[in-house]
């Protein structure tokens, strides 16, 4: 086991493709090496963690809000803790939701209490080459998330022409001047470039004069105490995520066109949905991402899905009503509606 936890960020606006990558990269990790995910969601319904694939994997999912905002950032940071005492894996995939300002990460990785545990390498920013021009306009976690990444991959490739390629690339090119790019579909990289996984590669972010690794371990009081010591702190930083809410809503029916109804009416204003949907047929995945749907057959084993005929709404508050409308279509009910942060 090693002494230092190696950890990798994957961020990216909603639907870009982040989970895919996540897939991508544990297809290939080598089963000598000791790899934990960190699956943070927007809102309290999470879907993401049962699309990750792979055995024998430790994984932590964080729902109700960006791991990097106040409402969960002591949530983030227990977690972290557990991982650096307890688990202590070689490696740590953090895929943060799609409206995270991620800028903060690095700050919290030094945090004394970790006793230079974690050792960041890279931060990979999913792009949406069909919808990243609309939401940059709209969205100011995304040029937070260009701003801190170091690799971009622009995703979905095919859904779009050379010269909308270029103009995004243009707007990544603000921030850096020389970035480093791969065009993809299903975000294919070579992930063997970035996870050589022989202890050399990368920049140590904790300072070199770390702790004993004896260091006590902190009693749950203790970390309550640290973790209420940091939010009081005048020095702390938090940005507020971009103003999105989300909704679930529960399907009762057996027709699946009653989800293609419901996809087509959908207020433009709407970023995001996904959900399991059960028709005769079997099991089905819905995915919808600006405007642009697909529902699609899943073998996934039932115990592996948490939340069956579960469908997840993202938008702006005002887009609530008008996805309520659209739910009259057919056999839907509302399991509420969640605001997953606070800028307290």
């Amino acid at each position: 086991m090693s002494d230092v936890t190696r950890v990798y960020l994957i961020t990216g606006f909603l639907g870009s493709g982040k989970t895919t990558l996540l897939n991508r990269i544990i297809e290939k990790f080598p089963r000598d090496q000791k790899l934990t995910l960190l699956v943070n969601e927007f809102g309290e319904i999470g879907v993401d963690g049962t699309l990750v694939e792979g055995d024998d994997i430790d994984m932590m999912e964080i729902s109700k809000g960006s791991i990097f905002c106040v409402c969960v950032k002591t949530d983030f940071i227990k977690g972290l803790y557990e991982l650096s005492t307890t688990v202590k894996p070689d490696v740590l995939l953090i895929e943060s939701t799609g409206v995270a300002n991620p800028s903060d990460l690095k700050r919290d990785l030094q945090l004394p209490i970790f006793n230079g545990r974690f050792d960041f390498r890279e931060q990979f920013c999913l792009v949406d080459a069909g919808h990243f021009m609309d939401a940059y306009e709209v969205y100011a976690s995304l040029e937070k998330q260009i701003a801190s990444s170091s690799v971009f991959i622009i995703n979905k490739t095919d859904t779009v022409t050379p010269g909308k390629i270029e103009e995004t690339k243009k707007i990544i090119e603000r921030f850096h001047p020389e970035p480093l790019y791969f065009e993809t579909t299903y975000a294919n990289i070579p992930v063997e470039r970035f996870f050589e996984l022989d202890g050399k590669k990368g920049t140590h972010v904790i300072s070199t004069d770390d702790p004993p690794s004896n260091t006590p371990v902190l009693s749950n009081n203790e970390l309550d105490q640290f973790l209420d010591d940091l939010l009081d702190s005048p020095d702390l930083e938090i940005t507020p995520p971009d103003m999105l809410m989300s909704v679930g809503y529960r399907w009762d029916g057996n027709d699946i066109n009653e989800v293609k109804e419901i996809a087509s009416a959908l207020p433009s204003s709407v970023v995001r949905a996904k959900g399991f949907v059960e028709d005769a047929g079997g099991m089905n995945i819905f995915n919808y991402v600006m405007g642009d749907w697909t529902i699609e057959k899943t073998d996934l084993p039932r115990d592996r899905i948490k939340h069956e005929n579960v469908v997840v709404f993202i938008g702006p508050p005002d887009s609530m009503a008008g996805i309520e409308t659209a739910s009259e279509t057919g056999s839907w009910s509302s399991l509420g509606v969640f605001q997953p942060y606070s800028e307290e």
